[in-house]
């Protein structure tokens, strides 16, 4: 049975909003996309410049983990750093989130782990479980909830752990607040 004349006009406007050569006016773009498209790049200087000083934190977990003969550097710390360069004025990357955020996550995966043992779908439960209780306590980081499936996964001493992931969540925030300072930019737009 063909399809009414409203199914396919309504058909037909969907199948426009799927094809690639979509006009740059607004007038045919739905009102739920988004208006424009990537926001610009930063200026090359600028750009160089946080890429240069994201290098020189992890270098410095790195160099702070071999001075201590511990792994300090895990990849949620990077996607953090991430953070603090790019959006240093987004709730997410202050370091009331990014350090409260690891810890609260910690102790989520911790304790998921401690009552179910470790392992991927535990892992998949704890990471889930950080991002509801990082926004019950206010310190929403998304990086964080890696660490909750890190600490879940694997077998890791909780206090340890924890004040290793303390440290380095400090400092990468005190080289964003250096970094801020030599740029004449602010960071952080809170402390707690």
């Amino acid at each position: 049975m063909p399809a009414s004349s409203p199914e396919r006009e309504r058909r037909r406007a969907d199948d426009a909003l799927l094809a690639p050569d979509w006009p740059a006016s607004s007038a045919r773009r739905p009102a739920w996309l988004p208006h424009s498209g990537a926001p610009p790049r930063p200026p090359w200087r600028v750009l160089g410049g946080l890429t240069l000083t994201s290098v020189l934190a992890l270098v410095v977990i790195v160099a702070l983990g071999d001075a201590m003969h511990q792994a300090l550097l895990i990849p949620p710390l990077a996607a953090s750093v991430g953070l603090i360069a790019s959006v240093p004025d987004q709730p997410l990357a202050q370091p009331r989130n990014v350090i409260g955020g690891h810890l609260v996550s910690c102790i989520v995966g911790s304790v998921v782990a401690l009552v179910l043992g470790h392992g991927i779908l535990v892992a998949a439960i704890a990471g889930g479980l950080a991002v509801g209780a990082t926004l019950a306590f206010r310190v929403a980081h998304s990086p964080a909830a890696a660490t909750a499936v890190i600490v879940a996964a694997t077998p890791v001493p909780f206090w340890h752990f924890s004040a290793l992931l303390t440290l380095a969540t400090v400092v990468l925030v005190l080289l964003g607040v250096a970094d801020a300072r030599l740029r004449g930019r602010t960071y952080p737009v809170y402390w707690w």
